[in-house]
């Protein structure tokens, strides 16, 4: 009996090597790609190789960047991450085409959701409050850099390319290229969010229309000096009222154009430096200090307050008339509808052509092939651009040394919850996007450049003309005055919200503009004093009598009568920018 148990031990130990040997192989095999498998990634790394053939990379070049990412992606291949960004054409042409080539290339399915801006911001709070996974990365807008840094909830992507994450950084990721890297940073410039796309805003005119010596006559003698690129607000005001009403080239124009519309989007037309532009808050790059363009001041790096009572200027005479402003302007300017446009409905409005001039032009929406199709009224018979761009006039409480505009920086931003092989896949998409292979062809689709090879390489400086000014603003060194929100934010999500629900109430003249900053700053006071945050969070002045803190050097500043209205020719402005 022992002799038959023997035998059988030894068969059935026998039979369990032999299919734990071929479970082995097969295992060995599945992670060991197959020849087939090398064939199927190499032939698609040659076929997007050619398909970016616009890139300030050789063909060369591109094919070993792809192979990079095909190669360090191989423990990957099968594997889903999730992604979710705002809708602008960027985004969608990354959602259409760019996830497509990295799953070819990577062997990495990326799920990449397009949803409205408000929507990324809301769920990424919600991750980092209830750490329940919904994406492994978001491109989350810079502007939020300073909750970022005080919640410290997303990971610090300068320790994560020195440490875990050194094997997953592109060896020509070449940060230093970036046209505007510290956006996402932190007060000791830890990179805590890598831009994808970036686009400023800036003053929008029909050059035609200004060149023309009918209507440059017509507006020197009712006003007394040159029509051209306004540097101030009274100049844009004049310019504004000059052309509303009058009918050129057979139609009515107006000399303005914005949006109204309660909803989110109207804050953004504040907090994106409109108040800075009209002179709130201190001088200082990128932000103003102490008190920086939402009129918080902030002493080291911990925000104490925003209402002048506490020494910041949010509900300051500049702020007061930043909103007066725009509120004129829309009502005296505006085509009427306009008042019922979010940003997504004005965006490509002057291209319909009877707009003469825009103070506050996203350059995202002049990618659109409304402002540059032949045969549309914002293209010439040569084939070229009518209209042009030139630095954003600023109001009269705006002093030299302070941002004269806005900068939005979509980027890329891990979630601190995202961990391990979740967090090398989607730090390896982000990197594809943003890769030197693709960028040029990003901004030729999108209009948002994003590293200073793009805008100075030969492609762009050849054809620069076809943008209207664009590229010169970005190959010059004015576009260090456009910067984002800045870190000096403690929670941009908590403190937007009080924006445009006030801003509407002006608008509708159920408020005056004076009691609007005050409700703004009033509340922003209120939710600042309850925070508590991990780093830097907000401590609030003692309230004093305003008139103390509008008789300090700085913001808040007291009130300024017009100056006088200054205006610029647009070639003249072209030759003062250098590089």
């Amino acid at each position: 009996m022992k002799i038959k148990q023997l035998k059988w031990f030894v068969m059935v130990t026998f039979f369990l090597l032999m299919l734990s040997s071929s479970e082995a192989a097969n295992r060995a095999r599945a992670d060991s790609p197959s020849l087939e498998e090398d064939e199927k990634y190499e032939a698609a790394i040659q076929k997007w190789a050619d398909t970016f053939g616009r890139s300030t990379l050789s063909r060369e070049e591109r094919v070993a960047e792809l192979r990079w990412f095909s190669q360090v992606a191989a423990p990957f291949r099968g594997r889903k991450i999730k992604s979710v960004a705002e809708d602008i054409k960027t985004h969608f042409w990354e959602r259409d085409v760019l996830s497509g080539a990295f799953a070819e290339i990577t062997g990495i399915t990326v799920e990449d959701e397009i949803i409205g801006e408000a929507s990324v911001v809301e769920r990424l709070m919600e991750q980092q409050r209830t750490g329940r996974i919904i994406y492994d990365i978001y491109v989350n807008d810079a502007d939020l850099v300073g909750t970022h840094l005080r919640s410290q909830n997303v990971v610090n992507l300068t320790e994560y390319m020195k440490g875990e994450g050194a094997p997953f950084t592109n060896p020509d990721l070449d940060l230093a290229d970036f046209l505007n890297l510290e956006f996402g940073q932190d007060y000791d410039g830890n990179q805590l969010q890598l831009p994808d796309q970036q686009f400023a805003n800036l003053y929008w005119f029909r050059y035609d229309w200004f060149t023309r010596p009918d209507i440059k006559q017509k507006f020197r003698e009712k006003y007394g000096y040159e029509l051209g690129v306004p540097i101030n607000w009274a100049a844009y005001e004049d310019i504004a009222e000059f052309f509303t009403g009058q009918e050129i080239d057979g139609r009515k124009v107006y000399g303005h154009v914005d949006y109204g519309k309660k909803s989110p989007s109207l804050g953004w037309r504040f907090t994106d430096a409109w108040l800075s532009i009209a002179g709130v808050g201190d001088a200082g790059l990128p932000n103003g200090l102490p008190v920086d363009e939402w009129g918080i001041r902030v002493e080291n790096r911990v925000p104490v307050g925003a209402s002048v009572e506490r020494g910041g200027d949010a509900n300051g005479p500049a702020a007061v008339y930043a909103l007066s402003k725009y509120i004129e302007w829309l009502d005296k300017y505006a085509p009427p509808e306009a008042k019922n446009w979010t940003w997504v409905d004005s965006g490509i409005q002057a291209s319909r052509g009877d707009i003469a001039q825009q103070i506050f032009m996203y350059i995202t929406w002049l990618s659109d092939d409304a402002f540059h199709k032949p045969g549309s009224p914002m293209v010439g018979a040569d084939g070229k651009p009518i209209w042009r761009v030139a630095p954003t006039p600023h109001g009269q409480y705006w002093d030299e040394g302070m941002k004269v505009g806005y900068q939005d920086a979509g980027s890329w931003t891990i979630p601190r919850n995202v961990k391990g092989q979740r967090r090398a896949m989607a730090w390896l998409w982000a990197q594809f996007c943003v890769s030197k292979t693709i960028t040029l062809e990003k901004f030729l689709v999108g209009g948002t450049p994003i590293r200073k090879s793009t805008v100075f390489g030969d492609y762009l400086t050849e054809r620069k003309e076809n943008w209207g000014g664009i590229i010169e603003f970005y190959q010059s060194s004015e576009r260090k005055k456009w910067t984002d929100t800045g870190p000096n934010v403690p929670d941009y999500p908590k403190l937007s919200a009080y924006w445009w629900p006030n801003v509407a109430r002006a608008i509708e003249g159920e408020v005056t503009p004076q009691e609007a900053m005050n409700a703004i700053a009033r509340s922003m006071d209120e939710s600042m004093g309850k925070m508590s945050m991990t780093k830097y969070s907000p401590h609030l002045n003692e309230s004093r009598d305003r008139e103390y803190w509008l008789a300090q050097p700085g913001a808040p500043k007291p009130e300024r009568p017009r100056p006088q209205p200054q205006t610029i020719a647009y070639d003249e402005l072209i030759k003062q920018w250098t590089p």
